[in-house]
């Protein structure tokens, strides 16, 4: 396990599906249920195949997050060593411990692991206000399009945020 900011981080593994996958969907239920009123996350995202398609992705480099031996959270992100852009696929720390700034000790492990990156880019849901300021105010990044298309059957926003980060050389 390698430590960084007092947290441990590992390669994560088969295994950590059914580690993490409660603590995933609790993340991704409270962040809908503060912005849209109900649970809800990406496909698969509560019984373990989001993380088993992403997490475990042949093209992801994914880490899962400790804190004194216990598991808080994890992260993946998609390494392009041949124009150094790469992309931060999720970030996601367990709600009890959220607003501590772990998340954002997980994204400076992350910059600090791949410093050859020239750009990052992420996304993330048009209604996530608390990620949108956590992406722009506390980690760097810029939003430079959004994606705005209607659900024509119940008029909800399905619009999404799409960041970068320049890194500095």
């Amino acid at each position: 396990m390698e430590n960084f900011g007092g947290l441990g981080f590992r390669k994560f593994e088969e295994n950590d599906v059914d580690l993490f996958t409660q603590m995933f969907k609790k993340a991704f239920d409270k962040d809908s249920q503060i912005h849209l009123g109900k649970e809800g996350g990406p496909p698969g995202y509560e019984n373990g195949n989001f993380l088993r398609e992403w997490f475990l992705h042949n093209g992801a480099s994914a880490y899962a997050v400790f804190k004194d031996d216990k598991p808080i959270g994890g992260v993946n992100v998609f390494i392009n060593n041949d124009t150094n852009e790469n992309f931060l696929g999720n970030i996601f720390v367990d709600p009890d411990l959220q607003d501590k700034g772990l998340g954002l000790i997980i994204w400076n492990y992350i910059e600090q692991k791949y410093p050859q990156t020239k750009k990052w880019i992420t996304d993330t849901p048009g209604f996530s206000y608390r990620n949108h300021h956590f992406y722009v105010n506390k980690c760097g990044f810029k939003i430079f399009h959004i994606n705005d298309p209607k659900n024509r059957d119940s008029g909800e926003p399905l619009s999404g945020y799409c960041m970068e980060k320049i890194m500095d050389k």
